[in-house]
């Protein structure tokens, strides 16, 4: 987004800060994806109307095509086992390196003092996870709240 301030606002001198500013704040209160109100917002200060509706098209329209794309290509490649152990391998990856940069946040909580702590809420946080199928956004919301309430001596 900074590139595109300097880009349209500094640059090109199309919009002045305020009227970016305008479009930025109103696209991240939008729910969903934030892009494509911002498009919406800048072309609608540019060009009105029209420019809205082509922004919005011209930003969503290409990656729907592709995802229509892969995933036509994928119910092709399904049967096909090289492929198919390629995505295998590709989760298995994906899989460790989310264990990896797990256990790299976990790392610094286990001292001496600190310990307990990371254990109790990263053990927490897999039982809630796994055992009672509470979804991540959940499980993060109350791990940051354990972490808020229980202090970690320093």
């Amino acid at each position: 987004m900074a590139a595109m301030y300097q880009e349209m606002v500094s640059t090109r001198k199309w919009l002045s800060p305020d009227k970016y500013a305008t479009a930025y704040a109103l696209a991240r209160i939008t729910p969903g994806t934030n892009i494509l109100p911002f498009c919406a917002g800048i072309a609608w200060e540019l060009l009105g109307w029209p420019g809205a509706i082509l922004a919005v098209l011209a930003a969503s329209v290409p990656g729907g095509i592709l995802v229509m794309v892969l995933t036509g290509g994928y119910e092709i490649l399904r049967s096909n086992p090289l492929a198919m152990g390629a995505v295998a391998g590709t989760l298995a990856a994906a899989v460790g390196l989310m264990g990896s940069a797990a256990w790299e946040l976990l790392l610094p909580y286990l001292n001496r003092k600190r310990w307990i702590h990371g254990v109790t809420i990263a053990g927490g946080a897999v039982v809630l996870s796994q055992k009672l199928a509470l979804p991540p956004i959940q499980v993060l919301g109350l791990a940051a709240l354990v972490g808020l309430i229980w202090r970690v001596p320093e």
